[in-house]
């Protein structure tokens, strides 16, 4: 598909039926669990902590890989770049999960050894009927956060005494995190897109969220605002969710 997509082979058909997806395709592949009781994320300097991370992490990936094609599948009548960047996040994705997969299988684990969540696949689910929101909620916001999350991680590793596996961790995080806030920019492209073509002003963005999320308003974030304005956001979006600085 991507090759057809680079290539400017691929055809849309936007009058075909939309179908929404029962289960996660990953379903058959790993045990689901509920979120509280995926394995913790600890003990970074263990193969059992490396791998539980990893395998996290992976599944982070995959499911991205869904929800990049389902927003690419579910919407009909956008202009052909919407189209481009959500199958080239979805290209990402899948050289995001396979690095991974290759880090796991250096310590003896494959996915599908730990038990998932599926948050991810629930919110894409939520959000299939209305394009702002899917914009709103996938990009803008799980992922996103994930543009917060990802620099601790990898601050976290490097606390511990250097390995190679530490090292080659990190690495991974670090090009997941570059790439992801490309990722969030195309959400947030399309996010404004939209809300230009309904006369919206983004602000709606946190009417949304609060909707999905109710109580995301009183989060204490700790954002990444460097990585977060350089993917779309305002700083009087970021003031609003905490940030003390912004330029």
């Amino acid at each position: 598909m991507y090759t057809n997509l680079r290539q400017n082979r691929l055809t849309f058909d936007h009058d075909s039926p939309v179908e929404r997806p029962e289960r996660p395709s990953y379903a058959q592949i790993v045990t689901i669990v509920r979120p509280r009781d995926v394995p913790k994320r600890k003990h970074f300097d263990t193969e059992e902590g490396q791998g539980v991370l990893l395998h996290a992490v992976a599944h982070i990936e995959y499911s991205a890989i869904d929800l990049a094609l389902d927003s690419a599948y579910r919407f009909r009548n956008m202009p052909h770049g919407y189209y481009a960047d959500w199958i080239e996040v979805a290209h990402d994705e899948v050289r995001h999960f396979r690095m991974l997969d290759a880090l796991m299988r250096r310590i003896g684990v494959r996915y599908g050894d730990y038990p998932v969540h599926t948050s991810l696949f629930d919110a894409g689910r939520k959000s299939g009927g209305d394009i702002l929101e899917r914009m709103a909620v996938v990009p803008r916001y799980l992922e996103a956060n994930g543009l917060d999350a990802n620099p601790k991680i990898i601050q976290k590793l490097k606390s511990y005494p250097s390995t190679p596996m530490l090292e080659a961790i990190s690495e991974a995080l670090g090009i997941i995190l570059e790439e992801e806030i490309d990722h969030v920019t195309k959400g947030d492209r399309w996010f404004r897109y939209v809300c230009d073509k309904r006369d919206l002003d983004p602000g709606v963005y946190f009417e949304i969220i609060e909707r999905f999320y109710p109580g995301m308003e009183k989060r204490n974030f700790q954002l990444n605002v460097e990585a977060r304005r350089a993917a779309g956001f305002a700083c009087d979006e970021l003031k609003r969710m905490g940030a003390k600085k912004c330029e």
